[in-house]
């Protein structure tokens, strides 16, 4: 009997053993499948160029780049880590629109109705130097004036104090 026993324990040991194995192969696998791609080395100038082209949500008249606040802080953080998640700065921009509007950007893009804040200063300027030039002119083309009519009293009295002057 204690042959018989031995004869079926092993097949339950190999049982185990390689129920073991598969379990093992399943958790690397599932481990390796959940790790996340090596990150990109992040350029800190492009970093700093994108965290200028936002709007502090606390300072709003400061780019995220130059605010000390701490929101500004995390937003500068958010930056770094999409960028060494490997999106590029225009995927990291419309992370920030996507989340407060376009109002988040210090320049407006130069589309749709945005184009009216971009255009109206150059129209106003163009309108400004017309308006000058045509006053320019006017001013400078206006005949002379020509003297009052004198009536013929007036002549006599004139030409009679010329011929007393010495």
């Amino acid at each position: 009997m204690i042959v018989e026993r031995s004869a079926t324990r092993v097949p339950a040991t190999r049982a185990r053993v390689a129920l073991l194995a598969i379990f093992a192969a399943l958790l690397l696998v599932t481990v390796g499948a959940r790790a996340q791609p090596p990150a990109t080395p992040v350029n800190e100038e492009t970093a700093h160029q994108i965290a200028s082209e936002l709007r502090c949500v606390v300072c709003q008249n400061l780019s995220v780049a130059d605010s000390p606040s701490e929101m500004a802080a995390q937003m500068r953080a958010i930056v770094r880590e999409r960028l060494a998640a490997g999106d590029s700065p225009e995927q990291v921009r419309e992370y920030f629109v996507a989340r407060y509007g376009e109002w988040i950007l210090l320049a407006p893009r130069r589309r749709g109705f945005n184009l009216l804040v971009w255009g109206f200063p150059i129209a106003a300027v163009v309108v400004g130097f017309v308006a000058v030039a045509v006053l320019l002119r006017r001013w400078t083309r206006r005949p002379a004036a020509a003297p009052p009519p004198i009536d013929a009293a007036m002549s006599e009295r004139i030409r009679r104090e010329l011929e007393r002057s010495p």
